[in-house]
C-alpha cells in the first residue's frame, strides 16, 4: 500500500480525515480517533539512514499503535521496524515500499484503531 491508498482506506473504514500538524513537515499526516482524539496512525517520509536502511533518500512509513507481543514478532519480518520517533514498546513502523503485505497493513491499522479506541 502506498500513502494515498492508506489515506483512502482510513477515510473509508473509520471516517477519519488526516491532519497535517506541522508546517515544517507538510508530508506528515496524523490520524486520530474522533471520539477521544488519540492518534492511531501517522504517515511520514523519513530519510532511510535514520531508519537504519541502506541507500539515500526518503521512504514513506506508517507508525501504528500495536500490541507489544506482536511487535516482537513483526519486526523479524521484512517491512517492519521498531517505531520511529514513538514508543518502541507500543508502536511499530511499517515501510510503505511494498515489503509488507497490504492485508497485514490493513489489519494493523484496524488493531491500532481498536487499541486507541479502548482508552
Amino acid at each position: 500500500m502506498n500513502r494515498q491508498e492508506i489515506t483512502n482506506f482510513i477515510q473509508e473504514e473509520f471516517d477519519v480525515q488526516g491532519e497535517q500538524l506541522w508546517a515544517t513537515f507538510p508530508d506528515y499526516t496524523v490520524f486520530r480517533n474522533q471520539r477521544n482524539k488519540k492518534w492511531f496512525a501517522i504517515i511520514m517520509d523519513i530519510e532511510k539512514q535514520k531508519l537504519g536502511l541502506k541507500g539515500k533518500g526518503k521512504v514513506d512509513i506508517i507508525d501504528l499503535k500495536c500490541d507489544p507481543i506482536l511487535i516482537g514478532s513483526l519486526i523479524r519480518n521484512d517491512g517492519y521496524l521498531p517505531a520511529y520517533h514513538m514508543s518502541k514498546k507500543s508502536w511499530i513502523t511499517v515501510l510503505l515500499d511494498g515489503s509488507a503485505p497490504d492485508e497485514e497493513i490493513k489489519d494493523l491499522i484496524h488493531l491500532s484503531f481498536e487499541i486507541v479506541d479502548k482508552k
